[in-house]
């Protein structure tokens, strides 16, 4: 049985954060995700994919991002439990809480953090016959690494933020680009929509619309040929040896949503002012939780840990008086030692 004043529930951005905030208020964490690394989906689904609205860093990949994180947190030394889920939380007599995980580890703690993004995610796979003979090897629902790519003749299917992306960035390498979509319009920030039209304009990437995805032609699990309907069932056959459907995830919050926390949507309901739930020493920050006008941003999830941790730190030493001070004068490694 572990002991610790915060178990946090995923080591996305905001998780690992989170762990930061609460040790700045003396407060040790154990951290518990379902994946066997830290980072979330930054890490798993997209690490080479820039992002542009984190302060003070005009752009940084996903990868990246984790790295910083990860090591603003390690002077605080929270314990890692990776590759488990939390099956179980019961609430002692002691008004502490014991968390169980999938490897049957069990932690004592006095306030719990839910980080878990929008639960276990998984790809919305498209419904084409045989599908399966090519995961892995030329159908692939996330880019891990831009050099995979490197010389193929890539298909991208979907009009979203991350195939206007992804299609923008593999032209740089890949031999050829082309991506198809129901619609004649995408959805994507409207820079990147910009950067696709003059991309198509110029040949590097084939913009096939309006047309949707109808079945797959290969050998021993590759992929030579796509083939795509139009509206009136028009087919063509696309030459391709990569296939990226980006359909979006399917989410799944598991045990969280019987744990008789305020649910809406499979969101967490919570007080933005301090990230409680409705569950006395449950927190939720990040994705997961809502609010009105809750704006799902890293940043967001930033900022949400540290009232989380605030609050925390107010919950679980109720007769201490705190007074609130900034990093630059309360320092790290003074707390550390």
């Amino acid at each position: 049985m572990y002991v610790t004043d915060v178990v946090v529930i995923g080591a996305g951005p905001a998780g690992l954060f989170s762990i930061f905030e609460c040790g700045m208020q003396k407060l040790s964490c154990h951290v518990i995700d379902a994946l066997d690394h830290v980072g979330g989906q930054c890490r798993a689904l997209y690490p080479e994919k820039p992002i542009y609205d984190i302060p003070a860093y005009p752009a940084i990949l996903a990868g990246d991002l984790v790295d910083k994180l990860y090591e603003q947190a390690a002077p605080f030394k929270p314990t890692y439990h990776l590759n488990q889920r939390v099956t179980h939380i019961l609430q002692d007599d002691e008004k502490y809480w014991i968390v169980r995980t999938s490897k049957d580890v069990q932690i004592k703690t006095k306030a719990i953090i839910i980080a878990a993004g929008a639960g276990a995610f998984g790809p919305n796979r498209p419904p084409l016959e045989n599908i399966e003979d090519y995961e892995g090897t030329s159908i692939f629902y996330f880019v891990k690494s831009r050099e995979d790519f490197r010389d193929k003749s890539i298909l991208i299917a979907g009009g979203g933020d991350s195939a206007v992306d992804w299609a923008i960035s593999l032209s740089e390498l890949a031999k050829s680009v082309s991506i198809v979509h129901r619609r004649p319009k995408f959805k994507a920030a409207p820079e990147s929509l910009e950067r696709l039209t003059k991309l198509s304009q110029e040949g590097e990437i084939n913009l096939i619309v309006p047309y949707q995805l109808s079945g797959l032609k290969g050998e021993n699990g590759f992929l030579t040929h796509v083939i795509i309907d139009s509206l009136d069932g028009t087919k063509q056959e696309i030459e391709a040896d990569i296939l990226l459907p980006f359909f979006g995830l399917s989410m799944n919050l598991g045990p969280i949503s019987e744990w008789g926390l305020g649910l809406e949507h499979n969101h967490i309901t919570v007080d933005p002012l301090t990230a409680k739930t409705n569950r006395e020493g449950i927190f939720a920050i990040g994705d997961v939780a809502t609010y009105a006008h809750k704006q799902k941003l890293i940043l967001t999830g930033f900022a949400e840990a540290a009232q989380a941790a605030q609050a925390i730190r107010a919950y679980t030493c109720p007769d201490e008086i705190l007074h609130f001070e900034y990093s630059t004068t309360k320092g790290v490694g003074i707390h550390t030692k």
